[in-house]
């Protein structure tokens, strides 16, 4: 299976003519009685043997990070983003291979977290909460710039989505750092922070409309990573997990969650809808529960849910098209909702 980046790539190289990389997405868009970018494609295997390389550097970078910890707190971390760097030399920079550039990035810039960490655990691990906020701030900064180095060396589409959560944890630490107990105040730092990832996802998305080459791989991860922070904090507000949830509040989260539809139509991502559903099936269990469905109120709630989110998958197409109508000259800036003509 080939991706669209590298379709895209073989155009560049002068492998494909452009004429006929348009025709096939044209052809596999009309298979599929969706445009190309109604499927939001992004790469996360080019084979098995993807699932195979991603299990032995697991295990490889596990058996670095015990050995390194028997030495010292921070050489386990140290060891791992060593490792991962390296081997992401081969199996990222000359193989290309997905899953495994994936989990090697998350393990570099996880094992640059943990160096950090073990570094001051091993200094002095009693500090003042403020301390320990202003140097959580420190490691996210650090984590930020390590997930820039490994992006500029590798370009791996997941690369800036762990720099934009890197960053948004250096914001929250910075909040509790100056406010101590800012509390429950958290979740509002929290979701303006993802509604600032959502509008950089959405200016990589800008960039491609039709979704052929690395760029909107970019913007896939950046909204996989914004949509739980808005979601999470939003529903965290209003209490949505409270013991007990009134029918207000759960006529209030179905009506979010036909918004987020909306916003997911319109920029022609799922990621809001995923990220919300689990509040969702909270809502309207609670709901059907005080209506005294007691013994059906989980199987009402899951054939509502599923049967709300069959429809909404084998009717997104047509119904993105009235959500874009709707827009006016903003649908000009999004995803298009017809492929172009082939040549």
């Amino acid at each position: 299976m080939y991706s669209e980046s590298e379709l895209d790539q073989a155009v560049e190289a002068g492998i494909v003519p452009r004429e006929t990389a348009d025709a096939f997405r044209n052809h596999v868009a009309s298979l599929r009685a969706a445009p190309a970018v109604d499927e939001e494609h992004f790469r996360l295997l080019s084979g098995f043997n993807d699932i195979f390389v991603a299990i032995a550097i697991a295990l490889m970078l596990a058996a670095v990070a015990q050995i390194g910890a028997i030495v010292g707190p921070w050489l386990g971390g140290l060891g791992v983003a060593v490792s991962a760097w390296l081997l992401a030399e081969y199996f990222t920079r000359q193989r290309r291979m997905a899953l495994p550039s994936i989990l090697l990035l998350l393990a570099f810039v996880g094992g640059v977290a943990a160096t950090m960490i073990g570094t001051m655990v091993s200094l002095d691990p009693d500090l003042p909460d403020r301390i320990n906020a202003l140097i959580l701030a420190g490691i996210g900064l650090m984590s930020a710039g390590a997930a820039w180095l490994h992006w500029r060396r590798f370009m791996v589409p997941i690369t800036l989505a762990a720099g934009a959560v890197a960053l948004t944890g250096v914001v929250v630490a910075l909040s509790v750092a100056a406010v101590p107990a800012i509390g429950n105040f958290v979740w509002p730092v929290l979701l303006i922070a993802g509604l600032v990832v959502f509008g950089f996802a959405m200016r990589w998305d800008m960039s491609d409309r039709q979704r052929e080459t690395r760029r909107a791989d970019v913007a896939f991860w950046l909204h996989l990573a914004a949509a739980p922070m808005i979601a999470h904090s939003i529903f965290q507000m209003l209490g949505v997990f409270d013991k007990n949830i009134g029918p207000a509040v759960a006529v209030l989260v179905l009506g979010l969650y036909v918004v987020f539809g909306f916003v997911a139509l319109a920029v022609d991502r799922r990621a809001l809808l995923v990220s919300s559903l689990v509040y969702v099936l909270y809502a309207l269990y609670a709901l059907f529960t005080r209506a005294g469905a007691l013994e059906l109120s989980t199987a009402f709630t899951a054939l509502v849910i599923g049967s709300a989110l069959l429809t909404l998958s084998a009717f997104w197409h047509p119904m993105r098209a009235r959500v874009v109508a709707l827009l006016g000259g903003l649908k000009d800036r999004l995803p298009p909702v017809q492929m172009p003509a082939a040549a």
